[in-house]
């Protein structure tokens, strides 16, 4: 009888999809920085917040998705000074791949060669987001 269960919890843990460190990570990076505007959902706020769960934009160039998380955009703040490479690069990572979205992953490699081609910034101190 165990043999079989342990055969069963085998066959499930294997058909279960595969989970990356930097989604759970970036899930968790997600909800502390970002979900207060565009919430937990990915669905954003109609007229305040884009939503990010099946925006082509986030789904497309991850180049753009990186340079807009960096530097920020309309309301959007820059975390290029609040987070590092490896926190943003998961949680990109996590909305390109949450909610339905289908894209690759962006890797901190990628967030660093974006860093480097934007002007530097200063910290903003305790100003909220």
């Amino acid at each position: 009888m165990t043999l079989r269960l342990t055969a069963v919890a085998l066959a499930l843990a294997l058909a279960a999809p595969a989970i990356t460190v930097a989604e759970v990570g970036g899930e968790a990076q997600f909800l502390e920085t970002c979900a207060a505007c565009h919430q937990p959902s990915g669905q954003g706020i109609k007229g305040a917040f884009p939503a990010l769960a099946g925006d082509a934009f986030v789904v497309g160039d991850p180049q753009a998705v990186t340079a807009t998380v960096l530097n920020g955009r309309g309301g959007m703040p820059a975390w290029k000074v609040d987070l590092n490479d490896s926190q943003i690069a998961a949680a990109i990572t996590y909305i390109r791949s949450a909610w339905g979205n289908k894209a690759s992953p962006v890797t901190e490699a990628m967030v660093a060669a974006e860093r480097a081609k934007s002007a530097p910034t200063t910290a903003r101190g305790a100003q909220a987001h």
